[in-house]
């Protein structure tokens, strides 16, 4: 066996062990229906799943108690074991609504294979907080592979046709923050309003660049 094939096994060896084991992937604004439909298949895969979400208690609350901060469910994490929420700031400082927010970047994206920005809504918010994580992930982890992910133009204008332009801008914003600071990522554009499509895409991607 010369050399190479022995590399080329041992790399082979060192992946498989690696997915056996599972990655540790954090979805940034993992609350909503994607990200829960997201990281239930995950953690069924055998990955570890970190929901960074604006407020963990009000996010694991047994019922909604309000349409802000995003809803997990206590039922659905009992389920979920592998799945756990993590106060993060979300990008604004100045509009921090968690409790134990601080130390999120080590505890999270310094031990991630796969982050995944899911963080929605077309506002300034979404900047910062895409800001927020290429900039920390840089810092504590620059290898992690980063997906961000929002709607392909057509659907945007369907399901928030105010001010467009400018969301079209603040989308394309997001994306330019990730290709131009990382280099190991991917840009998705799915069609929000299939879940199941947008999961297995995401999930699809995921497997093929961490083979």
């Amino acid at each position: 066996m010369t050399q190479e094939m022995l590399i080329r096994l041992f790399v082979a060896v060192i992946f498989h062990s690696s997915f056996a084991q599972g990655f540790n992937i954090i979805l940034a604004g993992g609350t909503g229906k994607i990200g829960s439909t997201l990281s239930s298949a995950l953690v069924n895969d055998g990955h570890d799943v970190t929901i960074l979400c604006r407020n963990a208690f009000l996010a694991a609350a047994p019922a909604r108690v309000s349409g802000d901060f995003g809803w997990i469910g206590r039922q659905f994490l009992e389920k979920h074991p592998r799945v756990k929420l993590r106060d993060w700031d979300g990008g604004d400082l100045l509009d921090i609504v968690g409790q134990d927010f601080l130390g999120w970047q080590e505890d999270t994206l310094a031990k991630a294979d796969v982050v995944v920005n899911l963080v929605g809504g077309f506002t300034r918010q979404r900047e910062m907080a895409a800001e927020r994580i290429v900039r920390e992930s840089l810092r504590v982890n620059p290898t992690a592979f980063q997906i961000t992910v929002g709607p392909r133009d057509d659907e945007l204008q369907m399901i928030s046709p105010g001010a467009y332009t400018t969301k079209v801008a603040r989308l394309k914003q997001c994306e330019d923050l990730v290709s131009v600071n990382c280099a190991n990522f991917e840009c998705l554009r799915i069609e929000a309003n299939r879940v199941d499509d947008a999961c297995d895409r995401i999930k699809n991607v995921i497997y093929s660049r961490l083979k």
